[in-house]
């Protein structure tokens, strides 16, 4: 029995050990944990903050413009469907209509249609009177097929706008599809830069709306943008980006008191009398190409190698654009983003 005990307590003891060993490792991997703060990941400086807020604001921008085209295409969907239920709507009456008359036709044969041609003359107790109706007669089933051709021809236009308004439908529920995934990721990038803005003091979130703003312009100054203009829509269009200074950015916003940087160039020159696209990268092939050394004021201005952002070129290597929910509609210079190109409009 002793032998068989003496097994049993080393094993005891080697178990002690082992325990005591695991509580000494388990202590200091809790005391690196609880005083190992410099292993912690380090704070963010403020530029470093900065730097990724722009670039969620860039991303932003960029499924802004695929929103705005999106929304554009299922506006253009929207408007087809409504004018394809309408026109089936007016042929509907019309065939309606036709049936109406054929109808009358089919009663008035079938009122007469009793008797043999020959007998009823030979009945007839106004013969002249019975010739002028057999005549009528005839014409009216010139007159029928004309409104049974009719019919058809109505119906066939019916179902072929019925198959066009499917279509539309179609369209128009993978729009709003589209729509709501860059909605999201819009929203979703959005809400990232103000928590990151949220870690900053509020010096240091002023510095990073307005590190590159300038004080508004003068009167003079915006005279003398609008008279350097190629013409006077290009004039108009600098002059209506001057007074909207000071504007708010408001994404997929094309005005009059908000805009993004493509609804601010699109509101510029609706107010000049011309018709901009919706999104930048089809603004940029809405006139002619220009290289950045002859620039002239009204000339827009698009940056990234995506072309998500556009600016309104007002001279001295200055544009007007609506930068990003941090800062307003301002003066900004042209070299302040990586260039894509420049189009001139009119």
């Amino acid at each position: 029995m002793g032998t068989h005990r003496r097994p049993r307590q080393r094993a005891t003891g080697g178990s002690r050990a082992r325990t005591a060993a695991t509580i000494t490792l388990a202590g200091a991997a809790t005391a690196t944990g609880l005083g190992g703060t410099g292993h912690a990941d380090p704070q963010p400086t403020a530029a470093q903050v900065r730097a990724k807020v722009d670039k969620l604001y860039q991303e932003a921008e960029v499924a802004t413009e695929k929103y705005n085209g999106a929304k554009e295409k299922a506006d253009a969907a929207e408007r087809r469907l409504e004018e394809l239920r309408d026109e089936a709507a007016r042929k509907e009456d019309r065939l309606n209509s036709a049936r109406q008359a054929l109808g009358s036709v089919a009663a008035a044969q079938y009122r007469s249609g009793g008797l043999d041609p020959a007998l009823q003359l030979a009945l007839s107790s106004d013969p002249d009177r019975y010739l002028d109706g057999a005549a009528f007669v005839e014409r009216a089933g010139s007159r029928q097929q004309a409104e049974v051709g009719r019919v058809r021809k109505e119906l066939r236009e019916i179902e072929r706008l019925r198959g066009a308004a499917r279509v539309e439908v179609s369209s128009l529920t993978s729009r709003r599809a589209e729509l709501k995934r860059h909605r999201e990721t819009v929203t979703g990038k959005l809400e990232s830069a103000r928590r990151l803005l949220s870690r900053l003091t509020a010096e240091e979130r002023t510095d990073v709306g307005d590190r590159t703003s300038r004080s508004a312009p003068g009167p003079r100054e915006s005279l003398s943008a609008s008279a350097q203009a190629p013409d006077s829509r290009a004039a108009a269009a600098v002059a209506y980006a001057y007074q909207k200074l000071g504007s708010p950015y408001v994404w997929g916003a094309t005005g009059p008191n908000a805009f993004d940087c493509s609804g601010l160039t699109q509101a510029a020159y609706r107010a000049a009398g011309i018709s901009l696209p919706r999104t930048t990268y089809a603004q940029i092939d809405a006139g002619r190409r220009v290289p950045r050394s002859q620039l002239q004021p009204g000339d827009l201005v698009f940056f990234y190698s995506g072309i998500s952002h556009v600016g309104l070129y007002v001279g001295n290597g200055q544009m007007i654009h609506a930068p990003n929910p941090s800062a307003p509609v301002r003066v900004a210079p042209v070299d302040e983003m990586p260039f894509a190109g420049a189009t001139r409009v009119v």
